[in-house]
């Protein structure tokens, strides 16, 4: 396949990307476009669907152009998306007839509330492997169909949106299954995005008609779930379309497992952290759906075409990377890459500690109510102090995953994978590695999310043949061994518990 790459798109929680890669795992092309954030209300999120569609044909055209490339040099496309993000449609139309609803949108907390008043948390739990959350699709399924503005029909009759969903004109899915739809014209998601919805019975892998009666949600209106790298495609780009050729879309995963499968963890026990907006801990746990007792969730890690699923442990940590953002937001910084350098100027937080609960805590502690908290200051706290404390914080998070995975699954972890935009920055990585008393391992390509649904969609293709042909492109850029005695690790980490304890269960109605 000389002269013929594999194209990815990553449509990510604040931009979407397009990158390009050869066949051994490097890029050849890249471009990037942010979308708007839009905070209608305290704790909601929404992205713009139709922003996010034009911002993709935005990037795939630049990034072809600027390599010099033709769109019909690739082999193939495959998608990696932010992953509980909802949007529902009109069939005929293809507009969107509401806002999509973020992963990090809580809204439906009440609802989230009323289903664990309801006794019905562990039913939900066993099929799903899901926390009932407002993380996650079926409740913001529910409040777009309870709360959009009815649609006009020819006749100017409005008709309920559920009748309409039940009559195959109104299709709902994650952004996944958005692009696709603009793409091939086709309603499909993968096993991964469907794992998110918590509408999907994970031991059975289809939607589940108690779920879809729990959130009165159309069956009608859901996407068919197909392998993550799908050797029948999803389908092909419209020739006379923006990419003028006819491609193959062959592959997705949601963002975590995209990086998972990025990362080369194809064996049970191996293990990655992506530092982004939120920060994503997933282990490999092989054909076994382990069940937590620790907060973390069981989730589908990957199908190839023709074989068992994999399933994987997570642990979903909702800000991270985006505390750094805030930071800059509120004039604490002038970019990301200060924090290195602000944090190296003291010798430590002084005792501050910064919970970043700013959409609430995920695991381990599943508190929708929690809120953002700095405690520990005195008139002697610098910015530099409130910086390194917010550093620590996405330490502190990781250690609370990583003790709970090897509780769950028994298996210790050695070296931790990590990618994402973060960890370009040394300070963090050691950092991670003192607090976790693990070896961090940083890959040559850190862009893993996108390299993930590249090999998905190469690998259904028959641009790559094999995992072995993957498993010899990932190329270690640095490692992080521990430096810090464990004791003094302990001793910073002994209470962060106390830090998190003050911000639980903050946001109540007046």
């Amino acid at each position: 396949m000389d002269g013929t790459y594999v194209g990815s798109i990553d449509q990510g929680t604040t931009g979407t990307r397009f990158i390009v890669f050869d066949h051994g795992g490097d890029v050849v092309a890249n471009a990037y476009e942010k979308h708007e954030q839009i905070y209608p209300e305290p704790g909601w999120v929404e992205h713009n669907p139709v922003e996010i569609w034009e911002n993709t044909q935005a990037v795939v055209t630049r990034a072809l152009d600027d390599a010099g490339l033709d769109a019909d040099q690739l082999a193939g496309i495959g998608i990696t998306n932010q992953r509980e993000t909802t949007v529902v449609w009109d069939a005929e139309s293809g507009r969107p007839i509401h806002n999509a609803l973020v992963w990090q949108d809580r809204r439906t907390t009440d609802r989230v509330e009323e289903l664990e008043e309801a006794g019905r948390v562990e039913d939900i739990r066993a099929k799903t492997g899901l926390e009932v959350d407002a993380y996650f699709s079926a409740t913001k399924t529910e409040w777009i169909l309870d709360n959009a503005e009815p649609l006009k029909l020819q006749s100017s009759r409005a008709q309920d949106l559920r009748d309409r969903a039940r009559d195959g004109e109104l299709l709902m899915g994650t952004i996944d299954s958005w692009l696709i739809y603009n793409l091939t014209g086709e309603h499909v998601t993968d096993v991964t995005n469907a794992s998110r919805t918590m509408l999907f019975d994970i031991h059975e892998m289809a939607w589940d008609d108690e779920l879809l009666a729990e959130f009165d949600v159309p069956r009608e209106m859901l996407p068919e779930v197909r392998p993550s790298s799908d050797e029948d495609y999803y389908g092909h780009t419209d020739p006379e379309g923006f990419l003028g050729a006819e491609v193959p879309v062959a592959g997705a995963l949601g963002d975590q497992q995209a990086a998972l499968f990025g990362q080369t963890c194809f064996d049970a026990g191996d293990a990655k952290n992506t530092y982004g907006t939120g920060s994503f801990y997933l282990m490999n746990t092989g054909n076994e759906a382990v069940t937590s007792d620790h907060g973390l969730l069981t989730t589908v890690g990957f199908q190839m075409s023709g074989e068992p699923v994999q399933y994987a442990l997570e642990g979903s940590i909702f800000v991270t990377g985006a505390a750094i953002e805030w930071l800059e937001d509120v004039d604490l910084i002038d970019n990301a890459a200060q924090t290195a350098e602000l944090a190296r100027s003291v010798d430590s937080t002084d005792g501050v500690y910064m919970v970043p609960a700013f959409t609430g805590l995920g695991a381990p502690h599943w508190d929708g109510r929690a809120r953002g908290t700095i405690v520990g200051m005195t008139r002697g706290t610098k910015k530099e102090h409130i910086v390194r404390a917010t550093l620590e914080s996405i330490a502190y998070q990781t250690r609370d995953i990583a003790e709970a995975m090897e509780a769950d699954s028994g298996v210790e972890t050695t070296s931790l994978r990590v990618d994402g935009g973060a960890v370009k920055n040394d300070f963090l990585c050691q950092l991670q590695a003192d607090i976790l008393g693990t070896e961090i391992a940083r890959p040559v390509v850190d862009e893993t999310t996108a390299l993930g649904s590249a090999y998905a969609a190469g690998l259904a293709v028959g641009y790559w043949d094999t995992i072995d042909e993957l498993r010899s492109n990932w190329q270690i850029d640095r490692e992080f061994d521990p430096e810090m005695a464990a004791e003094e690790a302990d001793r910073m980490y002994g209470r962060w518990d106390d830090a998190v304890e003050r911000s639980l269960d903050w946001a109540r109605e007046e």
